[in-house]
């Protein structure tokens, strides 16, 4: 298949779905853990806040718990939703390690609860001491190429530039920022939040994002597992547009077929 062909590189860790996917509003665990079998990501995102500390007991996969619904196989991403200044991105950094025994993080600093915007200065000063203690970062930041500069040279692994507000199905508002971010970036570029449909994650995908993350989209459409299909299929075009390489945009037409010399 041509995804396994064009793996890519988080941290160390080798991955060849470009489809990263949450774990936050669905209707069950169940409902869930079906879109992401069906989505065929590789790495998935839970919130701290929504982890039981305590999982003594529960290997069964029956307790109430997200990590006990997410599929074998499935690399864990913890994030520091709700986290609003770098201190308390730290500390939920330190426990989601403590807990799921990773070092990859998702760093969320949002301070603003109505646009849930990532505050650029916590941000990159979480990054910089999570770096420090060992943590693989992959930080959630607007869509600012110097902002994005500063997050790679302080040795994130990636960076997540927003294709619009979290969880407003708005697409990718952020285009032309983040068709900068790709050019000037030596780590992989994932667009994260707002993208509300598979034609956000192609669109993302063609103009060279390595990756996407979707979890809003899937987890509220009516069939959220027929939906994380349809976004796992989006990327992988995009992708191979993207490798393809567009043809020449023209101010005029260009018919496909000579329109002399062909009677002679």
């Amino acid at each position: 298949m041509p995804s396994s062909a064009d793996p890519w590189n988080v941290g160390g860790l080798q991955l060849t779905s470009r489809l990263l996917v949450g774990s936050g509003k669905f209707r069950s665990f169940e409902v869930m853990r079906a879109a992401l079998l069906s989505s065929g990501a590789e790495l998935v995102t839970v919130a701290l806040r929504r982890v039981d500390l305590d999982r003594a007991g529960h290997a069964d996969g029956n307790s109430g718990d997200v990590l006990d619904h997410v599929p074998a196989g499935v690399h864990l991403l913890p994030n520091t939703s709700g986290a609003v200044d770098a201190d308390e991105a730290v500390r939920l950094a330190r426990l989601g390690r403590a807990v799921t025994g990773t070092a990859l993080v998702k760093l969320e600093v949002t301070p603003d609860p109505r646009t849930l915007a990532p505050d650029p200065i916590d941000t990159l000063r979480a990054a910089e001491r999570l770096v420090a203690e060992g943590f693989t970062v992959l930080p959630y930041c607007s869509a600012d190429p110097v902002l994005c500069r500063h997050l790679e040279e302080a040795g994130c692994a990636t960076v997540m530039p927003l294709g619009a507000w979290i969880g407003s199905n708005r697409g990718l508002r952020t285009r032309d920022a983040i068709e900068v971010i790709v050019a000037q970036a030596h780590v992989p570029v994932v667009v994260d939040a707002g993208l509300g449909v598979p034609s956000d994650a192609a669109e993302a995908m063609e103009i060279g994002a390595d990756a996407v993350l979707v979890n809003t989209a899937i987890a509220v459409a009516a069939d959220p597992a027929l939906m994380a299909e349809a976004f796992a299929l989006a990327t992988r075009a995009g992708r191979l547009g993207h490798l393809a390489g567009r043809g020449e945009v023209l101010e005029g037409a260009s018919a496909s077929s000579p329109l002399t010399g062909f009677l002679t």
